[in-house]
C-alpha cells in the first residue's frame, strides 16, 4: 500500500516549508534495510541525546561517522579480502555493509562518537546560540530631557 501526500498547497501560502515537506516525505517511504543495523535513539538531558547502533562483527576502523548541518550518516563497510578468506557453515551475524542516515534538528552537533562490545555509541547535544537564545531587555527610566522638551532643557542649562 503506498500513501503519496502532495504538500504543494504549503508552499503557496508558506515560505521554507520545502525542508520539513521533504523530511516529511522521506520518513513515509519505505526502505527495505530500515531495520539493518539495529538501533536506539534516546534522550539522555533536556538537550542531549543518544544514538546507540548495533555493530556487531565491524570493528572501529570500519565504521564512519560523519556530521553535516542537519545530517549524521553513520556508514560501516567490511573489507573484501576477509570475506573470501573464511569458510561459513551457517552465517547468522549480519556483516553486510550499512549506511544510516539521521536527521538532525538545527544547533544539534555530534559530541562524541564511542565503540565498545559491538555497539556504537553517538552523543549529540542542542546547542542553541546566545543569539538566539531569549533574552531580558531591562526597562530603563526615560529621561527628564526627553520628558519636559527641548525648550525646558534649554531654559535648565
Amino acid at each position: 500500500m503506498s500513501t503519496a501526500f502532495d504538500f504543494s498547497p504549503l508552499y503557496r501560502s508558506m515560505i521554507g516549508v520545502d525542508r520539513m515537506a521533504d523530511l516529511a516525505e522521506a520518513a513515509l517511504r519505505s526502505n527495505a534495510d530500515a531495520s539493518y543495523p539495529p538501533f536506539d535513539v534516546e534522550k539522555t538531558g533536556q538537550d542531549s541525546y543518544r544514538v546507540t547502533i548495533a555493530a556487531a562483527g565491524f570493528s572501529p576502523a570500519e565504521l564512519e561517522v560523519t556530521a553535516q548541518p542537519n545530517l549524521l550518516v553513520v556508514s560501516g563497510k567490511k573489507a573484501r579480502a576477509e570475506e573470501g578468506a573464511r569458510n561459513f557453515l551457517h552465517r547468522g551475524v549480519a556483516m553486510r555493509g550499512f549506511e544510516r542516515r539521521f536527521e538532525l534538528a538545527d544547533h544539534v552537533v555530534v559530541r562524541s562518537a564511542s565503540h565498545a562490545d559491538g555497539l556504537l555509541t553517538i552523543d549529540l547535544e542542542r546547542e542553541v546560540p546566545e543569539a538566539l537564545k531569549p533574552r531580558r531587555i531591562e526597562i530603563g527610566q526615560a529621561r527628564q530631557q526627553q520628558l519636559a522638551g527641548p525648550d525646558k532643557a534649554r531654559k535648565a542649562a
